[in-house]
């Protein structure tokens, strides 16, 4: 039981805490060419923050030169930055202020698809005859026994699923793939010269002074040849999920080897893979096993899907409960500890909404309060690299059930109010299904701006400017200022939890990072609880992922000595053995016997 744990090899990747900045999102000086959007200089006047929070790594979500179609993951220029977020000069600005600070960067790498602007794709859709023709996938049209034009084949858009995910070109009459949305045009792996291209971008940036990449959907990269129809899954939609036929494709670890062999293992730089839709654990374990020199990890969605129901579309709802949370987690502790691989720890980001809302209840000020306390715990003592998404250690929330949908404005979120608005247009039961969804999963909850203070707009930009999206209107009482001067000598804010629980997670690191798992009473409902062992220490975690209290009998096997802290006020007083009483989304952490 308390054997070495089997990937003990230390990497500094692996202890980092990476923390997730959406710039729009961020924080406005308004540096920018756009008026109440966030900007490079917004994060470089709060690096003291994140290295005061404990933050290692920054990555930031797109900034290159785009359109905006979808946020800046529709690139029209990948060594440019776009006016709205600043300058090269600005980047360069900050990536010397995180070096000064021992912190670095970590750029996001969109590389299945680039903007319909982008100078690739304008020669692309010149001219069928032109030499960037096959740089994109291009495909004549089918038709209908009546002659009606039709899409190559029955793959529906990843962002409005009512939707193909072809796009036709009335110029040279023919149709490119675009699995997101019209204006992101995916990129034809096949072609040598896009390898080259993108190998070009990644040097572009590290010799910039990055140190590594999230790889935005890099399973897209390869595609099955031919364009397959998709299995009909969602009886009566025109177009049906294609994610089999177009994620980790027939040549996917070949592309990935080979950015890794001559470009990323040349600068010891590392990297992060998005990778939706993988089920099957050899594949995942052939991305980032140790001895596969492909990916160092890779962003597995089992635990942001666990609400997705059986259509395969995300803009869905299914129930769940904590043994859903336990088993995914407790799944993916064990897979890269028994084969090699590592994990990348994270429950939020750009594309879905905030936690503490999600798996627990952000209903009231004290639940939110526990809840993202109990996330924090969780978070924090798992094997993997942690990742924190900009305001979740603030307990940001999703936005108030009384807001319109009008104010969301996500192209997701659009689409998908659209579609079912135009289906059930005087179906009042489906049109309140459709809001219930828009409030439990829409991006929209992650990209409102972070709440710094109780003063205008949130701090996040000045008085009298308009920010590009509205601020959770909570923001007077859950803010960065109100919980770093929160002081109370039992007790910690969330900010305060988290900044605890990172410099412990380093404290503890042979055994929170690199140390072994074993998961505990694995049938119960709502109790999530296990051990870590290693560098000469045992701790014992136990999460109950409910709202209500829960009896919960304390194994033999946990060997727990003393319980050491949680997320309510004081000392946890708790027995170490037999029947214990777990109050309402309560976490604790207790010593252990090795």
């Amino acid at each position: 039981m308390n054997k070495p744990a089997p990937n003990s090899t230390q990497a500094w990747w692996k202890e980092a805490v990476i923390y997730q900045i959406y710039p729009a999102s961020f924080l406005s000086t308004g540096s920018g060419s756009v008026s109440g959007w966030g900007d490079i200089k917004g994060v470089i006047s709060k690096l003291d923050y994140l290295k005061h929070l404990g933050v290692d790594i920054v990555w930031l979500s797109p900034i290159f030169k785009s359109p905006q179609a979808d946020m800046g993951y529709d690139i029209s220029d990948y060594k440019e930055i776009d006016p709205r977020y600043g300058t090269l000069g600005d980047v360069d600005e900050l990536i010397a202020g995180l070096k000064k600070r021992g912190m670095k960067v970590l750029m996001d790498l969109v590389v299945n698809h680039t903007s319909d602007h982008h100078a690739w794709f304008l020669e692309s859709r010149s001219s069928q005859s032109n030499p960037k023709r096959d740089w994109y996938h291009w495909q004549p049209p089918k038709h209908t026994e009546n002659g009606k034009r039709i899409p190559p084949n029955n793959w529906a858009s990843l962002l409005g699923e009512a939707n193909s995910a072809w796009t036709w070109d009335e110029k040279t009459q023919e149709y490119y793939l675009s699995l997101f949305t019209p204006e992101q045009p995916d990129l034809n792996w096949e072609n040598p010269e896009v390898r080259a291209a993108i190998h070009d971008v990644l040097k572009f940036w590290l010799e910039r002074g990055a140190s590594g990449f999230r790889e935005d959907v890099i399973n897209m990269i390869s595609k099955v040849p031919g364009y397959p129809d998709a299995e009909v899954t969602n009886e009566g939609a025109p177009f049906q999920p294609g994610y089999k036929l177009f994620c980790n494709g027939p040549k996917l670890h070949e592309y990935l080897h080979a950015m890794n062999r001559e470009v990323i293992s040349k600068y010891e730089a590392m990297t992060v893979g998005e990778m939706p839709f993988v089920k099957d654990e050899d594949e995942i374990i052939k991305c980032v096993g140790a001895d596969r020199q492909e990916l160092n990890e890779i962003f597995l969605f089992d635990l942001v899907d666990i609400d997705n129901d059986s259509s395969g579309f995300r803009m869905t709802l299914k129930d769940f409960n904590g043994k859903d949370i336990k088993d995914i987690q407790s799944k993916f502790q064990r897979l890269m500890l028994d084969r090699d691989g590592w994990n990348s720890l994270f429950i939020e980001n750009h594309d879905n909404a905030r936690s503490v809302t999600r798996y627990t209840s952000s209903a009231d000020t004290a639940s939110r309060n526990l809840g993202a306390k109990l996330l924090a715990l969780m978070q924090t003592t798992l094997a993997g690299t942690l990742f924190v998404y900009q305001g979740e250690e603030l307990a940001m929330a999703n936005v108030p059930a009384d807001w319109p949908p009008s104010e969301y404005i996500d192209i997701e979120s659009v689409n998908y109010w659209n579609k079912m608005s135009a289906l059930y247009p005087n179906n009042e039961e489906r049109l309140a299904f459709a809001r219930k969804v828009l409030l439990n999963k829409a991006r929209d909850h992650a990209r409102t701006p972070v709440q710094w203070n109780a003063g205008p707009n949130a701090g996040f930009c000045a008085e009298g400017t308009k920010p590009w999206m509205r601020v959770n209107d909570d923001y007077k009482e859950w803010n960065a200022e109100a919980q770093r001067k929160f002081s109370d000598p039992e007790d910690l804010s969330v900010l305060q939890f988290w900044k605890r629980g990172m410099q412990q997670r380093k404290e503890h690191r042979d055994c929170f990072v690199y140390g072994d798992f074993e998961l505990l009473d694995p049938e119960h409902e709502n109790v999530f609880a296990y051990r870590r062992f290693g560098g000469g220490e045992a701790f014992v975690v136990v999460l109950n992922f409910s709202g209500e209290e829960v009896q919960w009998s304390v194994p033999a096997e946990a060997g727990v000595e003393n319980w050491v802290t949680g997320n309510y006020k004081g000392k946890p007083e708790r027995g170490t053995e037999g029947s214990i009483v777990l109050k309402p989304w309560e976490g604790l952490l207790g010593t252990a016997k090795l």
